[in-house]
């Protein structure tokens, strides 16, 4: 299992992420560091669509990439389209604890239910939908499925410095996943 490196204070910071975007990130969510003015972002965020998530960054400072799990597969344009157009180095994968993509094959009744009575679907409507889309988004657990995410894109685009991390909902605060 993979080991969470916290980012209590700046020492925690590994070496090879100090003077880099991925150091402010941290800086600016885990330690409150006063916003810097951006001009142009230096960072690509995938992160998780979940709702208690706020990055505290400030404007300019990223592009966000949100979706279910932080899971990057159908992204790959987009994110090769940024990186045609800026020369980002980085990039920030953040899954976070109590993600509901984890064992999502198991919500299936859940999933029907509420499409029915949300969205005016019948049941087989509903469970055609979540039989073809759920094994493509389902995730066994957060920390493996970020460090598959973060190897499959460091390995699409070798130039840029792939970064596993894990958001924290009860204390809003990032860590680093140890490979």
């Amino acid at each position: 299992m993979p080991n969470l490196l916290a980012i209590q204070r700046k020492d925690d910071i590994p070496a090879e992420y100090l003077n880099t975007p991925i150091e402010e990130l941290l800086e600016y969510q885990n330690f409150r560091k006063v916003y810097q003015p951006q001009e142009t972002p230096s960072l690509l965020i995938g992160m998780c669509m979940d709702s208690r998530k706020k990055l505290q960054v400030p404007q300019n400072f990223s592009f966000v990439i949100r979706t279910g799990g932080t899971n990057m597969r159908d992204m790959e344009f987009k994110i090769a389209y940024l990186i045609s157009l800026l020369d980002l180095k980085y990039i920030a994968l953040i899954a976070h604890n109590d993600c509901r993509m984890v064992n999502l094959m198991s919500r299936k009744d859940q999933f029907v239910q509420g499409m029915m009575a949300n969205a005016g679907w019948d049941q087989v409507m509903a469970e055609a939908h979540f039989d073809q889309h759920a094994p493509h988004f389902h995730i066994d657990d957060e920390t493996s499925f970020i460090l598959k995410e973060s190897d499959r894109l460091n390995t699409l685009f070798p130039k840029l410095t792939v970064v596993p991390m894990i958001y924290n909902v009860g204390d809003n605060n990032l860590s680093i996943i140890l490979q």
